[in-house]
């Protein structure tokens, strides 16, 4: 092979990715949220989440995207590890219809594909539309770069070289670790299995190195997950490993039947005999599909694994105990109103401990920054929106009920109540993101201006406790001393924001930093307004009682 035929090799594997990536993004702005919203609502059994995976893959044409997706839900707790395994596996089948797509030689309709692509693209002017022709655009791209790979890759067949390097893979499993290898550098199973069936069309391999080598793909393909996986929190890195196992397991188990019954793959080429891109094609799909079934009904052990490999802290199991309804999870039909919304009480003043927690928390790592405390503003964050949603639909499903008027008053309380507790935590998870930022170094604040945000704090964290108290034990009498705290806020907040445009005055205060300054004295105010609104909820219970 001369250089210029390397050229063109790698320019067509360029090319090949590039059209991946365009037809892939095309199809993600065209369906906008929806594919994040079927990942989220498909997950309920693990058929439909095999299913959602497959759909998912089908449609943006990459399996890793799908699997980083799939790390960004468990990390934020949208998706459980059991959920998300049938989504991995789905997703491992739709990656398949890549190799099914280019089986079909098109190469020359290319040039046609694209000049329609760049057409739509360029000229119209529907956002849709536009999104659709870089759909078509990609795929133009992507049979163009098949079509040059051929061409430079038909003179490796006379290149002795490399025929005796091939030759010198005549071991399954050395084959199947240069799959992997080969697949981890290119960060793409389907570009693997492209060039695999290039070089078996043009005789360089023969189908069986093939099947080998895509066995490896399969493996490799993991890499861009276990990327993605090193900056996600602990659930996130156990995703990766899910994913990891998954395949591994996977390639064993497929080694294992084409090696106990090696006639199964005579048979997948008699499917298309003659057509050895076609074999390799149905080859990648059908061991695809045998892995999920095979793997489908013990698929909680695979999760359960790689909870062992990395292990659940301390603070993870305290969140698993606290993402669940304590004092709502009884049969409410049966119990007596009033103890029905004493227990719902209970339950939002649970979920405020852990809302005032977490500001605590934030405000911890703001004057001592540690990856591990915003890590935990998060965790907590994530079990505050989880109770949010279990409480409201539990209050909604309480208005159902016979109940007084005094009743129906206390539970739409309790239901506005639940919304600030919600904001208060939301402020929480803002302040993480100031840490993040004075943890780079982007940003500074004087030790003046750090002396008043301490007073600030210290000052609405006894607002929140106060006013916490007053509403866990339901005593008005105590109201007027809560409005005294947050006004004491208020007072802090002016002070602070004085001291810091007297600061600016004589440029103390870098633009970052006093820009997180005043946030901060914002975010630590509306906490306290929050937090008196549950104050000031009993109050005007007591008085509708009246």
């Amino acid at each position: 092979m001369s250089i210029y035929e390397a050229f063109i090799l790698l320019g067509g594997v360029g090319l090949f990715l590039y059209g991946m990536t365009i037809m892939s993004t095309g199809l993600k702005n065209a369906c906008g949220e929806k594919l994040k919203t079927m990942l989220e609502k498909a997950t309920r059994n693990k058929v439909t989440s095999i299913l959602a995976g497959i759909a998912v893959t089908i449609f943006i044409q990459s399996s890793s995207a799908t699997d980083v997706m799939v790390i960004g839900f468990v990390s934020s707790g949208l998706m459980s590890l059991f959920q998300a395994i049938g989504v991995i596996m789905g997703a491992n089948i739709g990656t398949t219809i890549t190799a099914q797509i280019t089986a079909f030689d098109i190469g020359k309709y290319a040039p046609f594909i694209l000049f329609v692509g760049a057409i739509i693209n360029l000229f119209l002017k529907n956002k849709t539309v536009k999104h659709i022709g870089s759909v078509i655009l990609g795929f133009g791209m992507l049979f163009e770069g098949i079509t040059l790979m051929k061409s430079a890759i038909a003179p490796l067949a006379k290149t002795q070289a490399f025929v005796d390097f091939v030759s010198s893979l005549d071991h399954p499993l050395i084959m199947v670790l240069f799959g992997i290898v080969f697949t981890a550098l290119l960060q793409s199973s389907s570009s693997a299995t492209v060039i695999f069936q290039a070089f078996a069309v043009q005789g360089i391999i023969t189908y069986h190195t093939a099947v080998y080598l895509i066995i490896g793909a399969a493996v490799g393909s993991v890499t861009p997950n276990l990327l993605a996986g090193l900056t996600a929190n602990r659930n996130g890195k156990r995703c990766a490993v899910l994913n990891l196992l998954f395949n591994l397991i996977r390639a064993a188990i497929v080694l294992i039947i084409i090696t106990v019954i090696p006639g199964i793959l005579t048979l997948i080429q008699s499917l298309s005999p003659g057509n050895v891109a076609r074999q390799i094609a149905n080859t990648h799909t059908i061991f695809a599909l045998m892995a999920v079934l095979i793997l489908a009904p013990v698929s909680d052990y695979i999760v359960k694994l790689a909870q062992k490999l990395i292990p659940q802290t301390a603070a993870e199991t305290r969140q698993a105990e606290e993402q669940k309804l304590i004092y709502l999870n009884q049969d409410y039909e049966k119990v007596p109103t009033a103890i029905v919304l004493d227990q719902a009480h209970r339950e939002v003043t649970r979920m405020a401990q852990i809302a005032v927690r977490n500001i605590e928390t934030a405000m911890d790592a703001f004057f001592d920054p540690n990856d591990d405390k915003v890590e935990q503003i998060h965790a907590n964050e994530a079990t505050v929106d989880f109770l949010t949603h279990e409480i409201l639909a539990k209050l909604v499903e309480l208005r159902s009920l016979d109940m007084s008027l005094r009743n129906m008053d206390r539970l739409y309380r309790m239901i506005q109540v639940v919304d600030d507790i919600e904001r208060i935590s939301d402020h929480a998870e803002n302040i993480a993101g100031y840490v993040t930022t004075m943890m780079s170094g982007q940003a500074r604040i004087s030790d003046a201006g750090m002396k008043d945000l301490k007073d600030l704090s210290d000052t609405t964290i006894a607002s929140l406790r106060y006013s916490l108290d007053v509403y866990d034990k339901l005593d008005s009498t105590r109201i007027n001393e809560a409005e005294d705290y947050e006004q004491a806020v208020d007072d802090a907040k002016e002070r602070a924001i004085r001291n810091h445009v007297q600061r600016l005055m004589v440029d103390t205060c870098d633009p970052t930093g006093g820009v997180i300054y005043t946030n901060l004295c914002t975010d630590l105010e509306r906490c306290s307004d929050h937090i008196i609104n549950l104050a000031q909820s009993v109050i005007r219970r007591s008085q509708k009682a009246a």
